[in-house]
């Protein structure tokens, strides 16, 4: 358990949801990744999802058919808010790393 309950409970459902379905880890991150772009997640839930998608076979043209593969269903400006949601997590990831690259040297 951490200092941050809404997180810890979020984790939890998470632990809870992955251990109960049948499927693959890379066939998991596809369907969740469909799931949140049809929700118009925030940049937040891509990045509290890329980690797990990180431990998996899976790459940027993967997440790029979900979208087109969802585009028909979800529409195009959601796909477009999704795509840069998805960027924006990226590069929040990108700063996250750097910023424990630094921390981790300044202990060094």
């Amino acid at each position: 358990m951490s200092d941050n309950p809404l997180l810890d409970t979020v984790l939890e459902m998470n632990a809870v949801s992955v251990a109960r379905v049948g499927f693959s880890a890379e066939a998991l991150m596809l369907v969740r990744l469909a799931a949140l772009v049809a929700v118009d997640a925030p940049p937040a839930s891509y990045l509290a999802n890329l980690g797990a998608g990180a431990q998996t076979s899976l790459t940027l043209e993967d997440a790029r058919s979900v979208l087109i593969a969802v585009a028909p269903i979800v529409g195009g400006p959601r796909v477009l808010s999704a795509a840069g949601k998805i960027t924006e997590a990226l590069g929040l990831a990108l700063a996250i790393a750097l910023d424990e690259l630094d921390a981790e040297a300044e202990q060094a």
